[in-house]
């Protein structure tokens, strides 16, 4: 079987801190990774998508920036804690992706999957998404965001020695290669060249 990470550099996804990710994220933080601005732009662009139904919160917190929160509303992540203040929740997941890639959910079990600010951490991201794939309903939705802050010991190494402006084709690939999606479409969802966080979304639809 072929490496499906063939052709990245060497070290592209480790990162400078490799100790348990249960231990980073014990302590709860109650507090949103993005400006306002940004945090608009993800919950415009979830009302634009329609993510009405049965929605996985990849990698989840406290909040999800959901405008109008969907019927029901599964959030994985790694702080209990975190999860259960998400008052959109009506679902929740303890599970690290790092340890486990395999999504703890049946088989097209939900409309959509979204990820917000987090597919930088990923140690494993193809199969994760390829996981994702599997969990998605036929003509379910993909919604990758994220802007230039994170969490820089935990990001990899390849995320952050790449440009801002390359992250989107850089999660589109992952994507492609993961398999089960479309062709997925990138886009700067913040009006360009003002003050506060970018956010760009990264789009797909489950074939």
């Amino acid at each position: 079987m072929p490496d499906p990470y063939d052709g990245f550099p060497p070290g592209f996804f480790d990162r400078a801190d490799d100790s348990p990710d249960d231990v980073f994220y014990a302590p709860s933080r109650l507090v949103t990774h993005i400006d306002d601005r940004a945090v608009a732009a993800v919950g415009a662009l979830y009302t634009e998508l329609g993510l009405t139904g049965r929605v996985l919160d990849l990698m989840s917190s406290w909040v999800s920036h959901v405008d109008q929160p969907p019927a029901e509303l599964v959030v994985l992540g790694m702080n209990a804690a975190e999860l259960e203040a998400n008052p959109a929740a009506t679902e929740r997941v303890v599970h690290d992706l790092n340890v486990d890639p395999r999504i703890p959910l049946p088989d097209a079990d939900v409309d959509a999957v979204v990820c917000c600010v987090s597919i930088d951490y990923l140690t494993r991201p193809i199969e994760v998404l390829a996981d994702v794939a599997r969990v998605l309903r036929p003509g379910g939705t993909l919604a990758v965001t994220f802007s230039n802050r994170c969490f820089p010991s935990k990001a990899v190494r390849g995320w952050l020695g790449t440009p801002d402006e390359q992250h989107g084709p850089l999660v589109a690939e992952l994507v492609r290669r993961a398999g089960g999606f479309g062709e997925a479409t990138v886009e700067l969802r913040t009006p360009p060249g003002r003050r506060g966080d970018p956010l760009w979304a990264v789009t797909a639809v489950r074939s």
